[in-house]
């Protein structure tokens, strides 16, 4: 009997025995231990297995130097797109940290760590501008720069200290001033195919002047001056001063191999400020005939000789980037005279001769100021910058004054030979005097608005909708009422776009309208 038991013993210790070497076994040969490696992705796609991502970042580093010696940094880091996960796999074809490096930097450019600035602006339909930097002070200090541009480093740095001068004759004070744009400043890695900005100098430039931003120069000749400089660049005689600060005004005499920037301003931002100015504006005097039934028609006589007064004026304005608002606010009760206007008197002749056989058309004889006084001219003839970047030849003279539908004035006598509206001058008016010459009145109010600011901008209204007061082939005389001020068509304010043209009325034959008068 216990022979039997020792039997069954030994079967079974012999039976547990194999069964632990089995499972040793199975053990061995199918559950290894995972390794602890590191996968490399970029853009989604694997590139390979390593060790020691430590290792990788080291090289990355160590092998860039031309970069770190182009931007003056210490740490190059991996390209946009790049990811490496800890993982725990039995997959043994590990890469070495160089294969991996050498795979990367044939598909992507490395990075730097530094700023991405985003400016949204309220052109419609714009895309976002990126500007990278690796010093966000850079950007700030541009940005000074830019604003000291358009107001000058002096009166900058009055208006953040609370110092600016008071008005006691005349002069201007800043009242608010803000970039019309969003801005965000976010910490990111950059890549180094992008353009970089390291200093402020050249970010400053690119500011200005966005893809214009490569320096145009002139030098100057014999018998130049600012105004002729401008016009030959097609920039205004305010964009030279801006650019050439040097140069304090239009008067400034210039010399002979004198250097100038004649670049074409194009700001990235939208600079408004917002001023109150107080200003002496020259009011030209009129002309008036007074009729005498005694004389001739061939009598003649001025009785009283013409002067220019003088107006102490008082406004509000937006300066947009340089370049004011087209509509200023005129403050009547805080203008002043100064010198009082005295207008030119003629005396002229209405008898008719016995052998009168008809007169030429009468133009009514010199040009009649085609606003109410007092006035500011807000945009002058010549070459004229939008805040889009737009640029075209202003072919007239902005005048403003205060009051909505403020009534408009025939120049001369003559002949209405256009009434119609466009989404650029608005209703406007021709007028053909019978002497080589036609005016042109734009930016005429419709009838239909009480307030200017239910006339629609860029947009074209039918002729009957606008508030003319002439109609096509109406014979108009010297200083009549032909309409009322408005802001239709393309215009920044309300205000009368008046322009002179000589022979037709063609663009080519544009003459700069403040000549009459001059």
């Amino acid at each position: 009997m216990n022979k039997v038991k020792g039997i069954i013993l030994t079967s079974l210790i012999t039976i547990l025995l194999g069964l632990l070497i089995g499972v040793n076994f199975y053990y061995e040969e199918d559950y290894e231990i995972p390794n602890h490696i590191y996968q490399v992705y970029l853009d989604g796609e694997k590139i390979g297995l390593i060790n020691s991502k430590d290792e990788l970042y080291d090289l990355i580093n160590n092998e860039q130097v031309e970069i770190k010696d182009k931007y003056k940094v210490n740490q190059v880091y991996p390209p946009k797109g790049f990811q490496i996960i800890k993982k725990n796999t039995y997959d043994n074809s590990i890469s070495s940290v160089q294969e991996v490096y050498d795979s990367i930097k044939d598909k992507k450019e490395f990075t730097l760590k530094g700023y991405t600035i985003t400016i949204k602006t309220k052109t419609e339909g714009a895309e976002p501008i990126y500007i990278y930097v690796l010093d966000k002070s850079i950007f700030e200090q541009a940005i000074d720069k830019v604003v000291e541009t358009f107001i000058t480093e002096e009166r900058y740095k009055q208006f953040k200290d609370g110092t600016q001068p008071e008005i006691t004759d005349v002069g201007y004070v800043i009242e608010s001033m803000y970039f019309d744009d969003t801005i965000s400043i976010k910490e990111s890695y950059i890549s180094v195919n992008e353009t970089i900005y390291t200093n402020v100098e050249d970010l400053t430039r690119y500011l200005l002047f966005s893809e214009n931003s490569s320096v145009k120069e002139y030098t100057v000749v014999k018998g130049d001056t600012v105004e002729k400089i401008a016009e030959a660049n097609e920039l205004n005689p305010n964009e030279l001063l801006l650019v050439n600060q040097d140069i304090r005004s239009v008067d400034t005499i210039l010399a002979i191999g004198q250097k100038l920037d004649v670049s074409l301003i194009k700001p990235v931002l939208t600079l408004l400020v917002n001023e109150y100015i107080v200003e002496d504006v020259e009011e030209q005097y009129q002309t008036i005939y007074r009729e005498d039934k005694t004389q001739y028609t061939d009598y003649v006589k001025t009785i009283q000789e013409g002067v220019n007064g003088i107006n102490r004026i008082t406004s509000r304005t937006q300066i947009n980037n340089g370049e004011q608002s087209q509509g200023r606010e005129i403050i009547e009760s805080e203008t002043k005279v100064i010198r009082p206007t005295q207008d030119k008197i003629i005396v002229k002749g209405t008898k008719k001769r016995n052998n009168y056989y008809g007169e030429p058309f009468d133009t009514g004889g010199t040009w009649y100021w085609p606003t109410n006084r007092p006035y500011i001219i807000t945009s002058r003839f010549g070459w004229r910058r939008w805040d889009n970047g737009y640029r075209d030849y202003h072919q007239g003279n902005d005048i403003a004054v205060s009051g909505y539908k403020s009534p408009i004035y025939a120049a001369l006598g003559g002949t209405v030979v256009v009434a119609a509206s466009d989404a650029t001058s608005g209703c406007h008016l021709v007028i053909d005097h019978h002497n080589g010459y036609l005016t042109f009145y734009g930016h005429i109010a419709i009838k239909a608005a009480k307030e200017k600011y239910q006339e629609r901008q860029y947009y074209a209204y039918k002729a009957s909708q606008c508030d003319f007061l002439v109609k096509v082939g109406d014979n108009v005389k010297r200083g009549q009422q032909i309409a009322r001020m408005g802001r239709t068509g393309a215009t920044t304010g309300v205000h009368l776009h008046f322009a002179l043209y000589k022979g037709s009325y063609n663009r080519n034959n544009v003459i700069d309208s403040l000549r009459l008068w001059r």
